[in-house]
């Protein structure tokens, strides 16, 4: 990685005046969204100077790099590293809709509609709140259960009593299976404190052909 951050020698190499807008300094999320493929890694680099793996996480490219890397089942990611680099995340499952609820509103705030603040704001709390309002119903109702066996939710169906008895019934191997996923969620998204994004990030070699179609298939799946 280079030991500082320039300016002019970045434009120079794009053949960019300096006074270009959006400047590399000032706005470099937009800048990388314009130029990342134009740029060599060795410069691409030195955005880590000036940027957060969250902020990246707005740039397509970069996103679907993080996914390709997941896919590839990385050694950093299996679960029995991430269960002792990220041991506050595997605990219980009471937290997983407070977490979840968290994600979406940083997908919401940082990729929708590019992220633009007065447009999302609302959206992105209303995802966290119904993931958070989900988890929190989940919950009511199992202590309802409990304090009477004889207890049946008025106009809920077999199968959202079958899913809630799933859930509390849950095994260590679907308990292991949530953790990874949500370490790969976590990794995407920019996270997961600690991890070595700027390995992955700036990696030319984890481009797909198609990055919109690779992300869209993601969010599709899960």
């Amino acid at each position: 990685m280079q030991s500082s951050f320039q300016v002019p020698d970045i434009l120079s190499y794009l053949g960019l005046p300096q006074d270009y807008n959006p400047l590399p300094s000032a706005d470099p999320i937009e800048f990388l969204k314009r130029h990342l493929y134009q740029l060599p890694p060795n410069i691409t680099q030195s955005f880590s100077l000036v940027t957060t793996p969250k902020q990246r996480t707005a740039i397509t490219e970069i996103r679907n790099r993080r996914l390709k890397f997941t896919e590839s089942k990385p050694p950093s990611l299996s679960f029995a590293a991430a269960r002792n680099a990220w041991p506050t995340l595997w605990q219980g499952r009471e937290r997983i809709g407070q977490e979840e609820g968290k994600d979406e509103q940083e997908w919401a705030k940082l990729s929708f509609l590019g992220g633009a603040e007065q447009q999302v704001g609302g959206l992105a709390k209303l995802l966290g709140d119904m993931e958070e309002e989900r988890e929190a119903e989940r919950v009511r109702f199992i202590r309802r259960m409990q304090a009477s066996d004889d207890f049946v939710p008025e106009e809920e169906s077999d199968s959202e009593g079958e899913e809630d008895e799933v859930q509390e019934s849950e095994s260590p191997e679907e308990a292991k299976a949530l953790f990874e996923r949500r370490i790969r969620e976590r990794f995407i998204y920019g996270l997961l404190e600690g991890a070595d994004y700027d390995s992955v990030d700036w990696d030319e070699l984890l481009d797909v052909e198609d990055d919109r179609v690779a992300e869209e298939r993601w969010f599709d799946d899960d």
